[in-house]
């Protein structure tokens, strides 16, 4: 039931509607039960990262970059959380972060299921058309992300590129780190 509402929710929410929040949970518990997107998203994590590994992006041993990526996609979720924690109580939205945050973690869904469905059969296609479908999921996952900040945490749309800006902060480190423990 909870995974229905959370998902329904950021179905609303990836087409712009507000509403969705309505039927996401607004409290610490149910921030803490949306981490359940991160198990739904997993096979789409591993298939993109399988993908890119068979494009010749991995380089050393599949074992060890798989434990790797899959350490950096635990550790992604986690950071990401808490480092919106602490800014959303600096912008003065404390209240409001367990919404925010389960609104964003089921939102993730949709975004994987962008991702997967512009980026993979976007590779049978010459490299500009696949580059712009690949450029255009990126575009409406940064999109979807601000338009939750501002929503769920009720903040004005420069604010909300902060949370974006966040995200794009906590991935780039995570994934420098991932790099360094691939071989």
């Amino acid at each position: 039931m909870v995974i229905e509402a959370g998902l329904r929710g950021a179905s609303y929410l990836a087409r712009g509607r507000a509403e969705g929040l309505m039927l996401i949970e607004d409290t610490p518990a149910g921030a803490l039960r949306s981490f359940w997107a991160a198990a739904i998203c997993l096979p789409a994590f591993l298939a993109l990262r399988l993908f890119d590994w068979g494009q010749g992006a991995g380089t050393g041993g599949f074992g060890q970059t798989l434990a790797a990526e899959f350490l950096g996609y635990v550790v992604s979720w986690a950071g990401f959380g808490l480092a919106s924690r602490r800014l959303a109580a600096v912008m003065g939205r404390q209240a409001e972060w367990p919404h925010f945050l389960a609104a964003f973690n089921w939102a993730n869904v949709v975004q994987y299921l962008v991702l997967i469905l512009l980026t993979l059969p976007g590779q049978a296609l010459p490299g500009v058309l696949s580059s712009g479908l690949t450029l255009a999921a990126a575009g409406y996952a940064l999109w979807l992300e601000w338009f939750i900040a501002r929503s769920a945490l009720l903040l004005p749309g420069g604010q909300a590129i902060g949370f974006v800006a966040l995200d794009l902060l906590v991935t780039l480190m995570v994934q420098s780190v991932v790099n360094g423990l691939a071989p």
